[in-house]
């Protein structure tokens, strides 16, 4: 018992007041430095800090470094393999720099607009060719120490092997795209980081329930992580995820899905980026999910009825504000939730 509850709710403990403490401080940094983004979500120009994914990152990495150093210490004997644990930190913090570096916007001759509808002083930081390459960098811990099984339980498939393409290749293509896809969602506030709050809750509750120990421990730091970082997101927002919280998070549920054996349900609960993904692919990924602000404070889609976007679809199901569709999206992902658990109940899982 001391080892299942203490060693699980201490390290996510120390994560969350390490991320809430961090993220004050990024606030600050940033906006001292000058690493902003416009929000056009509100009704007066907002200019708010990035960057908030560094802060994400050093919570989870202290929030784990605190069960090594249990571990180390002999204060109990570890139950999972130390050597993977660094490997979930080494992606999540070469991910995050990563992204990190498209939110640096330099002023001078290398900076660089993208034009857009009703966005025109919306600032880009890499090429979108550049991503994906950038991204790789977090499939090479999980590379390095052949993480995962390459045998995968498919939905109505069964199981499969697929030997050292599972390492090699399968991983490495995981990263990049639930790491850039990942990344489509984040025009609202709370949208990106209450998704991730779901996604990690959901995976904190399946290693819970299939006594999972090691998907408990990443998810449960993971989700602690979040919250903290997500009390300062949440409407109305007072930083900004970026690029470093929608990378990070990426590489670290997709480390839980190859770690603890629970790709099948991740695919499922991930469902809703791999529409999010093929409908941004429609306009070949040049759209926003922004919306246009109303008179009346609610958002209306800027391409009309047309879809390349969950937030179209839910701004033109309904007048809603800012709020109101990050609470859509979390409901949605929610349905998803409930469709993996009950495949899993089902045994098709």
């Amino acid at each position: 018992m001391f080892h299942t509850y203490l060693t699980i709710l201490v390290p996510a403990v120390v994560a969350f007041v390490i991320t809430l403490v961090a993220t004050k401080f990024i606030i600050g940094y940033m906006r001292e430095a000058g690493i902003t983004v416009t929000d056009h979500n509100k009704a007066r120009k907002v200019e708010l800090p990035g960057g908030g994914g560094i802060a994400v990152a050093l919570g989870f990495t202290i929030g784990l470094l605190a069960y090594i150093f249990g571990s180390s210490f002999n204060l109990y004997t570890p139950v999972v393999s130390l050597l993977e644990l660094f490997a979930v930190l080494t992606a999540v913090l070469l991910i995050t720099i990563s992204g990190f570096l498209d939110e640096l916007v330099f002023r001078g001759k290398i900076t660089r607009l993208t034009v857009t509808k009703d966005r025109k002083d919306t600032k880009r930081g890499l090429k979108q060719w550049q991503r994906p390459l950038l991204t790789l960098v977090g499939a090479l811990p999980f590379i390095a120490i052949n993480a995962g099984i390459s045998t995968i339980d498919v939905p109505f498939l069964g199981s499969v092997s697929f030997g050292l393409f599972y390492p090699l290749l399968i991983i490495p293509l995981a990263v990049i795209f639930v790491s850039n896809a990942f990344n489509l969602l984040g025009g609202f506030d709370g949208i990106a980081s209450g998704s991730a709050l779901v996604l990690s809750g959901a995976m904190l509750l399946y290693g819970l329930l299939f006594s999972n120990y090691i998907g408990v421990l990443l998810s449960g730091v993971l989700f602690a992580t979040i919250l903290a970082f997500f009390l300062f997101h949440v409407y109305p927002a007072k930083i900004i995820p970026g690029d470093s919280f929608t990378f990070g998070v990426g590489a670290a549920l997709l480390g839980i899905m190859v770690l603890s054996n629970m790709e099948a349900f991740g695919v499922i609960i991930f469902l809703p980026w791999f529409v999010e993904f093929f409908l941004h692919m429609r306009k070949r990924f040049k759209v926003t999910d922004l919306g246009i602000r109303r008179a009346d404070g609610t958002l209306a889609s800027q391409y009309g009825k047309k879809i390349y976007s969950w937030t179209h679809l839910i701004m033109n199901m309904k007048h809603c504000k800012e709020w109101e569709v990050s609470l859509y999206m979390w409901g949605i992902e929610l349905v998803f939730v409930a469709l993996a658990f009950g495949l899993k109940f089902l045994n098709l899982l």
